[in-house]
C-alpha cells in the first residue's frame, strides 16, 4: 500500500489551515502552519487565484489528509455515501468519521489520526469485547471500543492530554476503564472540520 513519507506539516501549509496532523504539536507555538502560512516549495508565497476545478480538488486533496486515505479508498467511500439516503456530502464526512481509527483519535486513545492508526494496525483495540486490527473498521451505534488491558501503558500519555481537543458528543467515554461507546453516528453539526464537502460532490459528479 503507498504510503506518505514526507514532512506532514507541509500538508497543513499546501492547504492553508490546520490539519492536526500532528497532535499536540498543532497546539503550541512550534506549528509549521503558524510559523509560515504559505504554501511549500520556492512559488510556495505567490498568491494566485484557483479555478473553480481547483477549489474543489484541494477540498478534496485536504479531506484525504485529514483522515489518512488514498484517492481509491476515498472514491469508495464517496459512492458509498451516494447510495445512502440524506445529503452525499454528510454521509461522505460520517462515513470517514466512523472509521475505528478516526475514533480512536476522537475518543483521547492517540494524539493523532496517524497514531491512532498505527495502533490499530498492531491489535491494541477491541470492538464490543474482539480485536480488530483493520483501521478502516467502520463503527456503528452501540459499540464499545476499548483499549487492551495489556497495552493501556500505551495510551496514558495521549488520554492526559484529550483536554487539548475535548471528545465530541457522540461518544460516551469512560476515562477510567479506558472504554468508549457509540452513542450515535455524527450529524454534519458535530463533525468540526472547516471542510466544503458540497465542493468534493460537484467535483465527483462531473
Amino acid at each position: 500500500m503507498a504510503k506518505y513519507s514526507g514532512a506532514h506539516c507541509r500538508k497543513c501549509r499546501r492547504e492553508g489551515e490546520k490539519l492536526f496532523l500532528k497532535g499536540d504539536r498543532c497546539y503550541t507555538d512550534k506549528c509549521a502552519a503558524e510559523r509560515r502560512n504559505y504554501a511549500p516549495g520556492p512559488h510556495g508565497q505567490k498568491k494566485s487565484k484557483l479555478s473553480e476545478y481547483g477549489l474543489q480538488l484541494r477540498e478534496k486533496q485536504k479531506v484525504k489528509q485529514i483522515y489518512g486515505v488514498l484517492e481509491k479508498q476515498f472514491k469508495r467511500y464517496f459512492y458509498m455515501a451516494k447510495r445512502m439516503k440524506g445529503v452525499t456530502g454528510s454521509n461522505l464526512l460520517q462515513l470517514l468519521e466512523s472509521r475505528l481509527d478516526n475514533v480512536a483519535y476522537r475518543s483521547g486513545f492517540a494524539s493523532n489520526r496517524r497514531q491512532a492508526r498505527q495502533l490499530v494496525n498492531h491489535g491494541h483495540f477491541t470492538v464490543n469485547g474482539k480485536k480488530v486490527n483493520i483501521p478502516s473498521y467502520l463503527v456503528r451505534p452501540g459499540d464499545i471500543i476499548a483499549i487492551k488491558e495489556s497495552s493501556r501503558e500505551l495510551v496514558q500519555d495521549s488520554i492526559s492530554r484529550v483536554e487539548h481537543r475535548g471528545i465530541p458528543n457522540w461518544i460516551e467515554m469512560d476515562i477510567k476503564n479506558l472504554k468508549g461507546k457509540i452513542l450515535h453516528l455524527p450529524t454534519r453539526e458535530e463533525v468540526a472540520l472547516p471542510v466544503q464537502e458540497e465542493l468534493i460532490v460537484e467535483l465527483y459528479s462531473k
